[in-house]
C-alpha cells in the first residue's frame, strides 16, 4: 500500500498538462490519506511519515515548476551531466575527489564535455572556431595555472619566494 502510494504521489506530479493548482489539489487529497491510513502500511508507517514530513517541508515551493511554462519538472537530467562527468574524471585520474584542474579548467573542460555529448559530430563547427577566442580562453587558462604555481611555491618557502620577488624588482632592467 505505501508503495502504491508513492507511485501514484510521482504519477500525479508526472502527470503532463496538469496545472499547478489541480496538481496540489491532488497530493494534497493523497497526502491527507497517507495520513489518516499510516497505520495500515505496518513497519512502514514510520517512512510514510517521513515522507508526509519531507512532502510538507517542500510544499511551499513544490508546485512552481508548473505555473512556469518550459521549467523542466526536476534537475535530474542536470545532476545526470555533472555526476557523469565527475565519474568520467574520476576514472581517467584514479582519484576519489575532484581534481583540482576542475577549478583551473572546468569552465572549458566541462562546456567541451557536454558540446561532445550532445552532438558528436560537431568536428566541422570546431575546424570553423573562431581562434582570437581560443586565444583568449588559453591565456586565461595559463595565467590561473600560473597564479596557483605562485600560490603552492609562496606556501611551500615563503621566505625565498620573497627573496626571489626582490631580486626581480631590484635587477637592472638593462645588462651593464
Amino acid at each position: 500500500m505505501a508503495f502504491a502510494w508513492v507511485h501514484l504521489a510521482a504519477h500525479i506530479l508526472g502527470t503532463p498538462g496538469i496545472s499547478a493548482r489541480a496538481a496540489q489539489k491532488r497530493l494534497g487529497g493523497l497526502l491527507g490519506a497517507m495520513a489518516r491510513h499510516r497505520d495500515k502500511v505496518g513497519g512502514l508507517g514510520a517512512a510514510v511519515g517521513h515522507f508526509l514530513k519531507v512532502s510538507r517541508s517542500y510544499w511551499p515551493g513544490l508546485f512552481h515548476c508548473y505555473e512556469v511554462t518550459d521549467l523542466p519538472r526536476t534537475n535530474n537530467a542536470l545532476e545526470q551531466l555533472f555526476g557523469s562527468y565527475r565519474h568520467h574524471e574520476r576514472r581517467v585520474s584514479g582519484r576519489k575527489v575532484a581534481s583540482p584542474a576542475l577549478v583551473l579548467r572546468g569552465s572549458a573542460r566541462i562546456i567541451a564535455a557536454v558540446a561532445t555529448r550532445q552532438r558528436p559530430e560537431r568536428v566541422a563547427e570546431l575546424i570553423e572556431a573562431d581562434r582570437a577566442d581560443w586565444a583568449e580562453l588559453r591565456a586565461e587558462l595559463a595565467e590561473r595555472r600560473e597564479r596557483r604555481s605562485e600560490r603552492r611555491r609562496f606556501r611551500h618557502d615563503p621566505e625565498g619566494y620573497l627573496r626571489q620577488l626582490e631580486a626581480k624588482l631590484t635587477q637592472p632592467i638593462l645588462p651593464p
